[in-house]
């Protein structure tokens, strides 16, 4: 990305079939409105849009080209590695002063820059997100996974050095196409925002996991009461687990045997919880984790919005390519396409490449 010194925008990818777009930052605007930027340009931008709307006024135009090797629709945040390495590289050449650097990273004004991201996201592209996805690109340090309450917007950088463990997260991509604004997830978060309001809460989140029992029964009475059941079940108890989780991570000790086993078998639990009271699964990621399970995955889950997409395994790194093969094998079985992997880390947050 370079900056121009109009208010001109030009995004340009090898990577699709769309000429170069060429918008003006004082025409474009939200989803719906006149100004509406179609498909990828939309989260690039949408940051300049939105950063002019929290007090950053008059931005310079920019030029960008964009090669990413993070799979569409797979899951894997694309739209949020988008709007994130969009803002640090805004951030740099409008001298906006949020970013600080991915070695020295400014927590706060990286914060602020999530708050524009998501705002691009829900205004700009239509879709009803929260900020985990962008809080893990700009927030996140290597060699720790990110503790985000999204309450507040807090982060606590918890211990998940894989590497030094001789474990991996093996990247199943499905290859099962999802998208967040589909309808789907809007309609999980409606209802999950409908059972909050009968249960006095402002969010589900608020209900501690012992008044789970007597929040179910509240709720037992409503109309859908099947549905809202199973998806505050599914909040409250995957909040827990995340929490559980958190201290195993971070209580000093070595991640292995009885201790890892704990942390696999949260996982199994949590894309069980997915699967059943979420109901965000799909066959294709069902197979995914019953085959990398079988084939000695410590755990595995589905990651990201669901409905397709992608599921993470934690296992040995020894046998990442053992587990990648079973995974293809039972797909080859049940006739879906041919999965992609990545090897994954926690790595350092967005930022210039060195």
């Amino acid at each position: 990305l370079r900056r121009r010194e109009d208010r001109v925008v030009r995004l340009v990818s090898p990577q699709t079939r769309e000429k170069v777009d060429v918008m003006d930052l004082d025409t474009i605007g939200p989803k719906g409105t006149p100004g509406e930027v179609a498909h990828w340009a939309s989260y690039i931008a949408g940051v300049a849009w939105s950063l002019e709307r929290d007090g950053f006024e008059n931005l310079p135009g920019f030029d960008a080209a964009l090669v990413s090797c993070v799979p569409l629709g797979g899951g894997l945040s694309s739209s949020a590695a988008l709007e994130c390495s969009a803002a640090v590289a805004i951030d740099e050449v409008a001298h906006l002063g949020l970013a600080g650097t991915a070695q020295e990273p400014d927590d706060a004004g990286r914060a602020r820059l999530v708050t524009n991201c998501v705002r691009t996201e829900n205004e700009m592209a239509g879709a009803p997100t929260g900020g985990m996805d962008q809080s893990a690109s700009l927030r996140c340090r290597e060699g720790h996974a990110l503790e985000l309450d999204c309450r507040d917007g807090s982060v606590t950088h918890v211990p998940f050095d894989l590497a030094a463990e001789d474990l991996a997260l093996l990247v199943i991509d499905t290859k099962a196409k999802h998208s967040l604004d589909d309808g789907q997830y809007g309609a999980r978060r409606a209802a999950c925002e409908r059972a909050a309001q009968i249960l006095g809460v402002e969010l589900l989140a608020d209900i501690a996991i012992e008044d789970l029992p007597q929040a179910l029964e509240r709720l037992s009475s409503a109309d859908d009461a099947d549905e809202l059941v199973k998806r505050t079940r599914h909040v409250v108890t995957e909040i827990d687990r995340t929490r559980r989780l958190v201290d195993l991570l971070q209580d000093g000790r070595p991640l292995r045997g009885e201790k890892l086993a704990e942390a696999g078998r949260l996982m199994d639990a949590s894309h069980e919880s997915l699967r059943v009271d979420y109901e965000c699964t799909c066959p294709e990621l069902d197979v995914a984790v019953e085959a990398a399970r079988a084939a000695g995955a410590h755990g595995a889950r589905m990651t990201g919005g669901g409905f397709g997409g992608s599921a993470i395994a934690l296992v040995d790194a020894k046998t990442v390519h053992d587990v990648a093969a079973a995974v293809a094998q039972a797909y080859e079985r049940e006739g879906f396409n041919p999965p992609a992997f990545l090897d994954a880390v926690p790595a350092a947050p967005a930022g210039r490449l060195p």
